[in-house]
């Protein structure tokens, strides 16, 4: 009878022998955020509707991807549009606002975050609906060193994971003046050519024609590739920052390209926009290992002061994809260092000793299955133990095991009060 149940289109299950490697990317994010003093934050999966769909937000991320719903109107409560958090800027600055944290930390508050986000489109390598995200926020100040500083840590942090063939584009998407200008030179440009365009570059068009540029359909498209250029439209301000950036970027010794129709997905950013690229060919599509950016006016939006914010994610999906064919070998889980075995009626000396040793922070596994003490080795192979402790009912009486190690023929006899001490002798 086959399985009917199976996991929804663009969601997988991670299975026992895949963990190793998460918790080997997990623990090496971590460490590289701790050394940059970044502090996790968790918000909850979902938040109300109106965190991420912000009035005239033209991502396609908000108008085509996300997973929203209505709660029923009961326990007194009104009914409520909520969605499953597509991205973590927007409740890490929530939280930011909610909990006042400008006003209790000294800034920039760094904070990093690592879950589960949620996104209804087309499942592709490295990209599914149900993905996990890591990410930063630098929030509260503006500083063109800080800008490098984030994408130093980015560049630190998909280096530490195995992925060492990767470069950093770059551009700047200015201050408002700057944006502004450049918007109308886009209209002015496109209003001709509109026709000549996907139907989303229609909406594009109307809301921010910023996004045009980052259409997947229409990227290649001679009247995109012939837009104007940003940079012809910044102000001497937006240019010296930018400049800024660049020369910090030089003075940590990180490889960069800029890339002046990089605009990145989403309406908020100000500024610094930027991506960390794979160079291996292999890479293909995959190639965009993370993005992020400033934002000057994001954290206001949810009821805060006016301050600046920056940060970066990426897909951990996608980053252990490229790590992996690139040659990068994951520490595996901890390893079995005791398997017990037990012959005849022992009770539960074999529990009791096995918890002894777990207390001493040694792993450890009973048989608790009647069998032969062949087939009891033969499990202690496949598991890989280090040490196997043989537990008969004379040895269970006198307060005995037997210990030896898999492959060896000689076994020892040592008090059960003595086992643990002889086995961190024996290592």
């Amino acid at each position: 009878m086959s399985n009917t149940f199976q996991t929804p289109r663009g969601t997988y299950d991670i299975l026992p022998d895949e963990m190793g490697k998460w918790h080997d990317a997990e623990r090496i994010m971590r460490e590289v955020s701790d050394l940059y003093r970044y502090q996790e934050i968790r918000t909850p999966y979902f938040e109300l509707t109106k965190v991420f769909d912000r009035e005239g937000d033209s991502s396609d991320m908000v108008n085509k991807e996300m997973y929203s719903f209505r709660t029923k109107e009961q326990y007194g409560e009104q009914s409520e549009s909520y969605t499953l958090r597509p991205e973590g800027t927007a409740g890490t600055i929530r939280a930011f606002d909610q909990h006042k944290m400008y006003a209790t930390n000294e800034l920039p508050v760094r904070l990093y975050y690592l879950g589960p986000m949620f996104r209804h489109e087309r499942p592709q390598k490295g990209r599914q609906r149900q993905f996990t995200q890591y990410g930063v926020e630098a929030l509260g100040i503006k500083s063109p060193q800080l800008d490098a500083e984030v994408i130093a840590l980015g560049v630190d942090i998909i280096k530490a994971v195995g992925i060492k063939s990767v470069k950093v584009a770059i551009n700047t998407l200015g201050d408002d003046d700057s944006r502004a200008a450049y918007r109308q030179a886009l209209k002015d440009y496109f209003a001709p050519h509109i026709d000549e365009l996907c139907e989303d570059c229609h909406r594009r068009y109307e809301q921010n024609p910023l996004r045009i540029l980052d259409c997947k359909v229409d990227g290649d498209n001679p009247v995109v590739l012939n837009a104007p250029k940003l940079s012809d439209y910044l102000t001497p301000e937006s240019k010296a920052y930018f400049d800024e950036v660049l020369k910090s970027l030089e003075s940590l010794g990180i490889d960069y390209e800029v890339d002046d129709r990089l605009v990145r997905g989403l309406d908020y950013y100000t500024d610094t926009v930027f991506e960390i690229i794979s160079v291996r060919p292999e890479s293909g599509k995959a190639a965009t290992v993370c993005g992020g950016g400033r934002y000057d006016h994001f954290i206001d939006y949810y009821g805060g002061p006016e301050l600046s914010g920056i940060g970066f994610a990426f897909g951990v999906e996608r980053l252990l994809t490229l790590a992996v064919e690139e040659g990068h070998v994951f520490n595996e889980d901890r390893p079995l260092d005791a398997y017990i075995i037990s012959l005849g009626e022992t009770g539960s000396i074999p529990l009791q000793v096995a918890q002894e040793l777990r207390h001493a922070g040694l792993t450890a596994e009973v048989n608790f299955v009647p069998r032969s003490l062949k087939s009891q080795f033969k499990s202690s192979d496949r598991k890989g133990a280090k040490y196997v402790v043989i537990i008969g009912e004379t040895e269970a009486a006198e307060g005995k095991v037997n210990l030896k190690r898999p492959g060896e023929k000689e076994q020892i006899t040592v008090d059960r009060k003595d086992l643990v001490r002889t086995i961190e002798g024996m290592e």
